[in-house]
């Protein structure tokens, strides 16, 4: 098996032929593709055709599988398998309140986050529901210096929904949200696999800055996420069925759009691959 790799930006997002997910790969093809998604941050596979099992098996290629924190979105019979679909995505003036708008990185309350996310489309409107990711490596990168040294040391309380969150994230019940976890994370973070720093943000889940005045820390978060989110750092990928993304949660944030028809069927599985507890870049 020979891969083929079509980078979409220059060290940010590749499409990749020449495989088959349905199919066993070996372990040079296994530490291929892990090293391209610590380079690329976000790959793109056409034309698969992957029941939950094989698409459970895809993701294996990238790590172990982790459990989904919300539990009502999951297939019944494979409940590592999470579930995105227009079904179950309330509506406000008849447009569809997305669970995923905002960009964030993917449940950045937990103490080791999800090293990477997966999607897997079944269902695609005829326009619009694309996923758009900024790298947030780059970002740091293009960050002033003076910048860089004000955030290197600092940290902020990640938890189920930010006090100030732009969105609304899913309501829970005391009791299930008492399950939920909140972690302490770094505003730059030194990536697991590639050692690159990168801007940890997620607007949605971020209660201020540790040691800041409330007012000073999130004025500095929404100063880093504007930055962050500036168009040069965006790939905006448009879904076609049997697509599989898989994104590296530690080099880029991404949200979802709620740009479509909601009486057309948006339907995609999704599954995490266990990460590590972040350690700040020095």
């Amino acid at each position: 098996m020979t891969l083929i790799i079509h980078p979409i930006r220059k060290e940010f997002g590749a499409e990749i032929s020449g495989i088959d997910l349905t199919e066993p790969t070996t372990r040079a093809v296994k530490q291929q593709l892990n090293t391209l998604l610590a380079q690329y941050a976000v790959l793109v596979f056409r034309k698969q055709a992957l029941t939950p099992p094989q698409f459970m098996g895809a993701a294996e290629i990238f790590g172990d599988l982790m459990d989904q924190q919300l539990k009502k979105y999951v297939l019944a019979d494979y409940p590592m398998v999470g579930c995105n679909s227009t079904d179950d995505l309330p509506r406000k003036n008849g447009k569809l309140q997305v669970r995923g708008e905002n960009y964030h990185t993917d449940h950045s309350n937990d103490r080791c986050p999800p090293k990477a996310t997966t999607l897997h489309a079944l269902q695609i409107p005829h326009s619009g529901g694309d996923t758009q990711f900024v790298d947030v490596r780059q970002a740091y990168d293009d960050l002033p210096d003076s910048l860089k040294e004000t955030v290197k040391n600092l940290k902020s309380l990640h938890v189920h929904q930010s006090s100030r969150s732009p969105r609304e994230l899913t309501k829970l019940s005391a009791e299930d949200l008492a399950k939920i976890p909140t972690a302490l994370q770094p505003l730059v973070i030194r990536h697991p696999g590639s050692g690159r720093p990168a801007l940890y943000l997620n607007t949605g889940r971020m209660e201020g800055i540790e040691g800041m005045p409330a007012d000073e820390g999130y004025a500095l978060i929404e100063d880093l996420y504007r930055r962050a989110t500036d168009a040069r750092y965006e790939y905006r990928h448009r879904w076609q069925v049997g697509d599989m993304v898989i994104w590296d949660n530690q080099a880029v944030m991404h949200q979802a759009n709620a740009d479509y028809d909601p009486e057309q069927k948006r339907f995609l599985y999704r599954l995490m691959i266990k990460g590590v507890a972040l350690t700040a870049a020095q």
